[in-house]
């Protein structure tokens, strides 16, 4: 019998919530996980409502988040585009010790970030949250590439709706070749395109670029004078699906906490930043 998934959301229909079931039925874990259930806070003018939503999906309508948790073996927690529902939208699910995803990104600022995982250590629930991004097979050939020498600096580029929702995709491309310890941070854009400068305090800079609607790309400085330039990502989302499923299966996160933390801390600081262009603001 398949695990069942259980989908809360804040409203149903958006991007990941319509795609997410059909990459779970065609990925590695097909035969051992369905999405069972869906949830959603609110109904926005022009969205398709929860019942409707189910009915075209093949999916059962929960009537509350305590039926998603009772019901279900594993849940996600979606609200992609409003990350300040996730706090209270985990609240259960985080108390329930099932493995609970929370989509990107996962906290509007690291206060946030911190209580959510001492929540979840709390009640010995497994918890795992991460951009799509860091799963792309370009990207794990490039690290694995890099090896052990030092990255200098690191450029990742990509657009979307705004900054504050998808920075996320730039800035975790940048944790996971640059490592932890990021000190400060600049915004130089000009609000229809946003330049974030990282400074790790030690010789060490990252930039983070923000364009409405350009490809995600990657450049990174390393060693000596070697360059790996990343210009096609094609395979992140299913790749993502596939480790969160895993994480679902052996209850262990592939993305350290460290990780997570760093990034909700720059999202958060390059948020504040944006108020106050060529300033240098502390992470």
């Amino acid at each position: 019998m398949k695990k069942k998934i259980g989908f809360i959301d804040y409203y149903i229909d958006e991007w990941h919530s319509n795609n997410y079931p059909r990459m779970i039925s065609e990925g590695a874990y097909k035969d051992k996980f369905e999405v069972a259930l869906a949830w959603e806070e609110i109904t926005p003018e022009g969205k398709r409502p929860l019942d409707a939503w189910c009915r075209e999906m093949g999916i059962g309508k929960a009537e509350s988040i305590e039926q998603v948790v009772e019901e279900c073996d594993c849940i996600v927690v979606l609200s992609p585009n409003n990350s300040e529902r996730h706090e209270d939208l985990a609240d259960l699910p985080l108390k329930s010790g099932k493995p609970v995803y929370i989509d990107k990104p996962f906290a509007p600022s690291l206060k946030v970030a911190k209580r959510l995982f001492a929540k979840a250590d709390k009640y010995g629930t497994p918890l795992m949250s991460s951009s799509a991004l860091r799963f792309g097979s370009h990207l794990d050939n490039a690290l694995k590439e890099i090896g052990t020498e030092q990255v200098k600096f690191a450029s990742a580029r990509g657009g979307g709706m705004s900054f504050k929702v998808y920075c996320i995709h730039q800035l975790e491309m940048i944790a996971m070749t640059m490592g932890m310890g990021a000190k400060r941070i600049m915004q130089c854009g000009n609000g229809s395109w946003e330049l974030m400068t990282i400074d790790y305090g030690d010789g060490r800079r990252a930039a983070a670029n923000w364009e409405y609607n350009s490809q995600f790309a990657l450049s990174i400085s390393y060693g000596q004078d070697k360059v790996l330039n990343i210009n096609d990502m094609p395979d992140f989302f299913q790749r993502f699906v596939d480790a969160m499923l895993a994480f679902f299966e052996t209850k262990k996160s592939v993305v350290p906490r460290e990780q997570t933390l760093e990034v909700t801390a720059l999202v958060e600081a390059g948020i504040a930043a944006l108020a106050k262009h060529d300033v240098w603001v502390p992470v």
